[in-house]
């Protein structure tokens, strides 16, 4: 049986002051949630104090990018040694906003899932098409180029201590959400493949979370799905009350 997983990424929102003050409170909210790994990513600047801010608690913290070098001469990059240090435990790679504001490819993405593993951080692997590429019938390509290309050399216990994280990119911050049915096709496939290449224990166990407007009401029709195993949440992470409700639905959808 697969722990779900809720991640909340902050992308470029809170100061340190505004994340260390939500963590505070969103930690009393979810004190009392078993079940569920809960995760929030904030800005490089304040990982270290939502750490220190939610330590001895059922919340983890995530970076929500890292350098695949482990020091040198590399402006504004930090490394996976430096994150662990600061106190988080996961880290997101390749979202798609990385993917394409920034050019990141699927060959540095293995490059930082390595680095990731190698400093004892939880990779949370983004994978996910484009509107244009889904209306091309596109979407299972894109996919399996992603996984084969972006795990490419991982073993398979590599991979299974992964978290792979789908995110329609058209559903991102756009208000539109794949259905669950949706969203189940896409896990399955995607279970599929680490099935065909890296064996039926590595599928059983990885687990896939969904990405792209995940809101309190549709938090339980998504994680009942038989392959959905969480969710990677952006805006709706951003508020107290509504992210701990997606955290409680999610909780109830499993058991």
């Amino acid at each position: 049986m697969r722990t779900p997983l809720i991640a909340g990424n902050w992308k470029m929102y809170k100061t340190v002051s505004e994340a260390v003050a939500f963590a505070k409170e969103f930690r009393s909210v979810v004190k009392d949630v078993s079940g569920v790994d809960i995760v929030l990513a904030p800005t490089f600047t304040a990982v270290h104090a939502v750490a220190e801010a939610v330590r001895a608690t059922n919340v983890a913290v995530a970076a929500q990018d890292v350098y695949w070098e482990k020091e040198g001469a590399f402006t504004g990059e930090v490394s996976a040694s430096m994150v662990r240090e600061a106190g988080a435990e996961y880290v997101i790679i390749g979202h798609s906003e990385r993917r394409r504001l920034f050019g990141e490819t699927d060959v540095m993405v293995n490059r930082k899932i390595r680095a990731a593993q190698g400093a004892d951080l939880t990779p949370i692997v983004c994978v996910g098409e484009t509107l244009e590429e889904r209306e091309a019938g596109a979407t299972l390509a894109v996919l399996d180029r992603q996984i084969k290309d972006g795990l490419d050399g991982l073993t398979p216990e590599q991979v299974a201590a992964l978290v792979i994280a789908y995110e329609p990119v058209w559903a991102i911050g756009t208000g539109r959400t794949a259905t669950a049915a949706q969203a189940q096709d896409a896990h399955a496939h995607i279970r599929g493949r680490l099935r065909q290449w890296f064996g039926a224990d590595t599928a059983e166990q990885t687990r896939i979370l969904y990405g792209g407007s995940v809101k309190p009401d549709n938090t339980a029709e998504l994680v009942r799905e038989a392959d959905v195993d969480g969710a990677l949440v952006g805006g709706a992470s951003l508020d107290v009350k509504s992210f701990g409700e997606i955290v409680t639905k999610s909780r109830q959808a499993v058991v």
